[in-house]
């Protein structure tokens, strides 16, 4: 494939590496006679460490066809995640390095993972954009606290800790951005 014909989301391999191309941005020349080139902004697949690359219109990249596979959290096997594809039933077993960051929002029962898979190997975890979970410390409510914007640290049942606001208290149920990780509402 042609950098030319590289688009946002594309799969693509290069120097032995898997990347998700997140961002393109095209310069052309003044002169004439030059060449125009494209600066790709790419994130590993797995690791999401971000990798810039230019190359000129003719060079090529070798595009790769990355699965998205909805899935579901099954059990931890020792330090794997293992997940069951929601189709046919397959179980990808996920380490903590395909995980990574999102460990702390992988729930039981809950909709719309995704796990990244290149020929039958699962390569990343998507997570949704917000999940439920619970607050299993954080400080006593004080009087009058839903008056003012403070926040203050919670622990939640996956081992993260966000701040929320004052008025929450223990065993209460949160919406945590994971883009973010934020807090995000009551659920």
């Amino acid at each position: 494939m042609k950098a030319s014909d590289v688009k946002k989301g594309n799969v693509v391999e290069h120097e032995g590496t898997v990347y998700q191309v997140r961002d393109i941005e095209r310069s052309s020349p003044t002169a004439r006679g030059g060449n125009v080139t494209f600066r790709f902004t790419m994130y590993s697949i797995p690791g999401g460490r971000k990798f810039d690359l230019s190359l000129r219109a003719d060079d090529d990249l070798k595009e790769m066809d990355l699965l998205r596979r909805a899935a579901n959290f099954s059990y931890m096997d020792g330090d794997a995640y293992v997940f069951m594809d929601n189709e046919d039933y397959t179980q990808y077993t996920l380490g903590p390095e395909l995980v990574g960051d999102n460990a702390g929002y992988i729930v039981e029962g809950l909709e719309g993972y995704y796990v990244q898979v290149i020929d039958d190997a699962p390569v990343g975890l998507q997570v949704p954009t917000s999940v439920t979970l619970t607050v299993v410390d954080t400080a006593p409510e004080l009087k009058g606290a839903s008056a003012t914007k403070r926040t203050k640290p919670a622990k939640l049942n996956t081992g993260i800790e966000i701040q929320v606001p004052e008025y929450i208290t223990n065993e209460e149920k949160v919406w945590v951005n994971t883009l973010t990780g934020e807090f995000a509402g009551r659920a």
